[in-house]
């Protein structure tokens, strides 16, 4: 676009950890149901918060490393140009606390499966959900109803980061998912192991 504004990289991250997160933890848990070595990790010696935080962590893992590969497009542009590096930092920020909240909903929606692929398919239909949350905001009618919508989309918590604003409330937000939802999975596991 004949600029060194990395924001447009950025916020196509967005995008693409939304489309590409379902590929990353369609089999975190289903898989195990399907082979049936759910049973030896529900009755291992290890608390159910233990297992799910090893997955958890074990797919951000890689997600880190997928999204590190971006840092070449900013190495390579400060050769040429001065980068505001706060908003870079900001950035990754922002897109580790999406990637994180996207694992968690993945790793909630795997462990309601035992098909890999209706867990990928459920994934994706949640994270375009997620992405299309400004359109539907868009269609209420009065500006309190936009308000409360607005509050709930990832896109527009995430986009402040892209700018470079570190706020607490956007980083409250997808802490807030990510805790829900490891702990909604917890009560599905739960609900397994004694059921």
């Amino acid at each position: 676009m004949g600029s060194a504004e990395l924001r447009y990289v950025y916020s196509m991250l967005f995008t693409c950890s939304a489309l590409l997160m379902p590929i990353l933890t369609m089999r975190m848990l289903s898989e195990d149901m399907r082979q049936k070595t759910d049973q030896v990790l529900l009755t291992a010696p290890i608390g159910l918060f233990s297992l799910l935080m090893g997955k958890f962590l074990a797919a951000l893992l890689v997600y880190v490393i997928a999204i590190s590969i971006t840092l070449v497009y900013a190495l390579v542009l400060s050769v040429f140009v001065s980068l505001n590096w706060a908003v870079i930092i900001s950035s990754y920020f922002g897109i580790l606390l999406l990637g994180a909240a996207l694992i968690a909903v993945g790793m909630f929606i795997s462990s309601l499966t035992e098909s890999q692929l209706v867990a990928a398919i459920v994934t994706v239909v949640v994270d375009v959900a997620l992405l299309l949350v400004d359109s539907l905001a868009s269609l209420m009618p009065t500006t309190s109803l936009q308000n409360l919508i607005m509050g709930l989309s990832m896109a527009d918590h995430y986009g402040n980061f892209t700018m470079g604003i570190l706020d607490f409330a956007d980083a409250f937000f997808f802490l807030s998912i990510i805790a829900l939802f490891i702990f909604l999975t917890s009560r599905v596991l739960e609900k397994r192991r004694w059921g």
